[in-house]
């Protein structure tokens, strides 16, 4: 019965001041008060029947959930390693912290990394080192058929919804994007007031729920997408097809959440929940899609137009790419999302076992896109945990023409990886609507930040460039890169990650990439659906 003894000895407190402050003095009614609310308290546990250590542990098992609520921040203050990923190490966010406020980012005494480890990777670096001077790199996005191309920066903001952050967070960030001169991707809800008020280039997220070109029944509207994607701060137009944090999972945005600006931003009703389907309703079949794509180029007036996904099932992305070769319809880009990808809230299932990573879904784009001849007319992106120059001088390396970042401009910010983007109860103010929590996060420094950040990352990559003896991030190629594959290997980029050779896919004599090849074979222009067995 000692599980009882805390319940039985606030009980037994409540009584003596109760006493006490009959006897001696008033002043004892303050701890008579603060022992009665314990008594009820435990007279509570003992009676609710939801919780079985509250029941078995009236009053003292309060603490376990306690130090459940703070376990995160206990782990993250007191006992993770600088080198732990949880899911971002503490070495990462100090990197982007540092670089944001520009401070010292060098650090003494050597690596901390475990370098004979499998798994570690590094650049070469040439004895002929060269200095660039401006580091302010850019990639062409824009095909044939596109009549506005754009001149991208190397590293831009990732997509990241008003609605999932603040008002102040988005505004911020499309500020320091508008400082820097690099690119901010709406995500999924569309272009807001705040997104406006930044003035930074935007590329516009076009996603299964259609929000800023959806029709009273959910469909897609042209007129209206027309009318958004002319803004002149819309640079590019990305079509979603899945993201690296739940892919193939819709979602629903409850009519409780969804306030005037959302709303407004999203062009839905009040009082109504807003449904996003796992599938978008304006195509079903890959030659679809692509003339849907067409559609959208034709509709903004000739802006880049593309599409994210994370790759899933490899022959499905192969059915798009033999409808580009049928229709003639090329998207300007496509960006590869990995699962590794994490701002969305998402079931733990799909975060931990859904979806191909970055590295695996990268190489496999770069290569079908080579075996296709496609891969000088489609500029790649790449996203996943990208956070540091070297994540992308790798991604480059590996076949991408530029990459993306979610949580490293959120840390740039202010995020402190609490972890309670879903909550609404964010403590620095970047993922909640709470206009108290996010007036803590001050527009004005925080896009500074964001600049600060993007210029200090592109100032270190190129170093390592000039280090590895080129002119121009775009020249790493997979021999620039050497993997740990254990204690005493080690494999160069070209032979874990090699280029297939261009229109291998197209040349039936070609002996080489079997299972791209035995793939292709199951592809289909004209449906999704698998091949009968």
């Amino acid at each position: 019965m000692m599980r009882y003894a805390p319940f039985a000895g606030v009980a037994l407190a409540t009584l003596i001041f109760a006493l006490a402050a009959m006897i001696w003095s008033t002043w004892m009614l303050i701890p008579f008060g603060l022992f009665a609310a314990l008594t009820l308290l435990g007279v509570h546990d003992v009676r609710q029947p939801d919780h079985s250590i509250l029941r078995n542990y009236p009053v003292l098992g309060h603490m376990r959930f306690l130090f459940e609520g703070i376990r995160p921040e206990i782990r993250q203050y007191l006992i993770e390693s600088d080198q732990d990923e949880e899911p971002f190490s503490r070495d990462a966010r100090s990197l982007v912290y540092q670089r944001a406020k520009g401070q010292e980012d060098k650090r003494p005494f050597g690596t901390r990394m475990r370098v004979y480890d499998a798994g570690y990777a590094w650049v070469t670096h040439s004895v002929v080192p060269k200095h660039i001077e401006d580091t302010d790199f850019r990639v062409r996005i824009g095909g044939p058929d596109c009549q506005q191309p754009y001149d991208a920066s190397l590293y831009n903001i990732s997509a990241m919804s008003f609605g999932s952050l603040s008002a102040n967070a988005i505004e911020a960030l499309n500020t320091g994007a508008r400082l820097g001169g690099f690119a901010h991707d709406t995500g999924e809800g569309s272009v807001s007031r705040y997104h406006r008020a930044g003035g930074g280039d935007l590329i516009y997220q076009v996603a299964s729920g259609y929000f800023g070109c959806r029709a009273a029944d959910g469909n897609f509207d042209p007129d209206k997408f027309r009318e958004t994607a002319s803004l002149p701060q819309i640079r590019m137009i990305e079509l979603k097809l899945s993201q690296g944090a739940k892919p193939g999972h819709g979602g629903m945005l409850p009519a409780s959440k969804i306030t005037p600006e959302i709303a407004e931003a999203r062009g839905i009703p009040m009082g109504q929940d807003c449904v996003s389907p796992a599938a978008h309703p304006a195509f079903s079949t890959p030659i679809e899609m692509m003339q849907f794509i067409g559609q959208l180029r034709d509709l903004s007036g000739g802006k880049p137009v593309g599409f994210k996904l994370c790759i899933g099932h490899r022959r499905e992305f192969m059915c798009m790419v033999k409808a580009m070769l049928e229709t003639g319809i090329v998207p300007d880009f496509i960006v590869v999302d990995g699962t590794e990808g994490g701002t969305g809230a998402a079931p733990v299932e799909f975060s931990n076992h859904m979806g191909m990573p970055m590295t695996e879904g990268l190489t496999f784009v770069h290569n079908t896109l080579r075996g296709a001849g496609l891969r000088t007319s489609v500029r790649v992106g790449a996203a996943g945990k990208i956070v540091s120059a070297f994540d992308i001088a790798r991604a480059l390396a590996l076949g991408a023409d530029w990459c993306n970042s979610a949580r490293g401009f959120m840390f740039a910010i202010g995020c402190i990886q609490a972890q309670a983007c879903h909550t609404n109860h964010c403590p620095v103010g970047v993922a909640t609507q709470d206009p108290v929590r996010q007036r803590a996060l001050d527009v004005g420094s925080k896009s500074k930040r964001v600049a600060r950040f993007h210029d200090n990352t592109l100032k270190a990559l190129g170093e390592m460039t000039g280090a590895a003896g080129l002119d121009h991030p775009g020249d790493f190629m997979p021999q620039h890169l050497m993997v740990r594959l254990g204690d005493k290997e080690m494999a160069e980029g070209s032979e874990a990650y090699p280029y297939l050779p261009e229109g291998f896919l197209l040349n039936t004599q070609e002996d080489i990439g079997a299972d791209y090849r035995k793939r292709w074979a199951r592809a289909n222009a004209q449906s999704f659906a698998p091949p009968p067995v």
